[in-house]
């Protein structure tokens, strides 16, 4: 088993929700967590950026890890969205066999 934590950001709830369906309907992920909006600030094309984004906590594995990128990559509607994945060192043994559980097909 190994788990991730995957952080993306959206435009809105409404994308925010859609996306996690897509991802818990998928297998991909056990949980997704929504986050309250914030505000990014960044460079984009040479230009700062400020934007309102929805933040998503997404628990999945390494091993669905290739589907969660597949749903975000089809389904996020910016060109180059955030997906980042960092490894789950420690964590309740049992919460990390329910992610590892759901996410398998």
């Amino acid at each position: 088993m190994n788990p991730l934590l995957v952080i993306t950001n959206v435009p809105d709830n409404a994308v925010a929700e859609r996306l996690a369906s897509a991802l818990i309907d998928a297998h991909a992920a056990a949980c997704v967590n929504i986050l309250a909006q914030c505000r990014s600030v960044y460079r984009w094309q040479g230009k700062m950026e400020t934007s309102t984004e929805v933040p998503m906590l997404i628990k999945t594995t390494a091993e669905a890890y290739p589907r969660v990128e597949r749903i975000l990559r089809e389904c996020h509607p910016f060109a180059v969205p955030e997906i980042i994945a960092v490894p789950i060192t420690y964590g309740l043994p049992e919460y990390l066999a329910w992610v590892a559980t759901e996410t398998e097909i």
